[in-house]
């Protein structure tokens, strides 16, 4: 659940058409039966007292970072529709398994994993449902067995990042789907988080963070930035042995 007193300090910019947040990494983003504070959206419409706020940009549970949210309809449907044009540009940081030394673009199909026991999971495949996915891959820092990354799109498929770094070699620290066995998930989901799956993913969710969302070429003169999530820092100080 998400305390009331806390939303304000995920504020990361607000005004009469927007809401743009910092999400936790272990916030959901859409209404659940729950009640309104266990979403960001729930909480949102609380926060503003409207009764509907429109989700532009949305981000995996387990994914922190800039969340964009509409105050009205018209401002929801000019930002989804520059999102389809490819107007909005994202930028993201992630830390993966393993040392990328060059800059990498991964032009590889996304569609459905007919193949997993996890039913959401997608992968590369030219497969009935694929999609083209573009995903570009940037190290900022490898050593010790880890690499912290940038992170670019030119399209915004389901789990685009995690499936394409997993594709790379190099899977997101802490990913349950797309990290050393997607069994995790199932793990995950009959057990809750254990010493054997902290073992196996050493972050309790996946290491990837939306660090920017540029409106700039969809007309608006706007770009929010969130600062690296707290839990991303500490292990790139534990483990990399560096601060960001």
């Amino acid at each position: 659940m998400i305390a009331p007193e806390e939303l304000p300090s995920w504020i990361l910019h607000e005004d009469e058409r927007l809401l743009v947040l910092g999400k936790p990494g272990d916030v959901v983003c859409h209404p659940s039966k729950a009640g309104p504070w266990s979403s960001l959206v729930g909480a949102a419409r609380e926060y503003t007292q409207l009764p509907t706020v429109h989700l532009v940009f949305r981000l995996d549970r387990e994914t922190s970072g800039v969340i964009v949210l509409a105050k009205d309809a018209r401002m929801a449907s000019r930002l989804q529709r520059a999102m389809q044009e490819r107007r909005v540009g994202k930028r993201y940081q992630a830390i993966v398994w393993g040392e990328l030394r060059d800059a990498v673009t991964v032009d590889q199909p996304l569609g459905p994993d007919r193949g997993s026991p996890v039913f959401i999971k997608s992968t590369v495949t030219t497969g009935v449902g694929s999609q083209t996915a573009v995903t570009h891959f940037t190290p900022v820092v490898a050593v010790n067995g880890f690499t912290l990354m940038s992170v670019g799109l030119e399209t915004g498929r389901k789990h685009q990042i995690r499936a394409h770094a997993q594709w790379l070699g190099h899977s997101v620290v802490g990913d349950k789907i797309y990290g050393p066995d997607d069994r995790c998930y199932l793990d995950f989901i009959d057990h809750g988080w254990t010493p054997a799956l902290e073992k196996k993913l050493l972050l309790p969710r996946q290491a990837l963070h939306c660090a920017e969302i540029d409106l700039t070429s969809a007309g608006m003169p706007l770009v929010f930035r969130a600062p690296l999530a707290e839990d991303m820092r500490a292990f790139c100080a534990e483990r990399l042995g560096i601060s960001v």
